[in-house]
């Protein structure tokens, strides 16, 4: 996955298309994201204790990285991402500005 934590994506398919958002946690075996502000349900809890009080509770659930797409920092355009090999290093770049992530 070429995603990585702190990259800001853009939501191409689904309920919250057009959205964008930074990348919270990465879940690699599911091939699923946790975008901040994306995909956020409400939920219903009980009292647990003082600390847990009742009420209705915003949740964000993981989206699957196949409808994100990485946004760009320097053309500010969604792009998919690359790598280039210098001097045994690899480093991300944007397929179409060709700028370093």
């Amino acid at each position: 996955m070429k995603l990585r934590k702190g990259d800001t994506v853009i939501v191409r398919i689904g309920k919250d298309k057009g959205k964008k958002g930074k990348v919270q946690s990465i879940l690699p075996k599911e091939g699923k994201l946790i975008v901040e502000g994306i995909n956020v349900f409400k939920r219903h809890m009980k009292k647990k204790d003082d600390k847990h009080p009742a009420g209705i509770i915003d949740v964000t659930k993981p989206i699957i990285f196949s409808k994100l797409s990485f946004l760009c920092p320097k053309c500010n355009k969604a792009a998919r991402i690359g790598y280039l090999i210098v001097r045994q290093e690899k480093i991300r770049i944007c397929k179409k500005c060709e700028q370093r992530i």
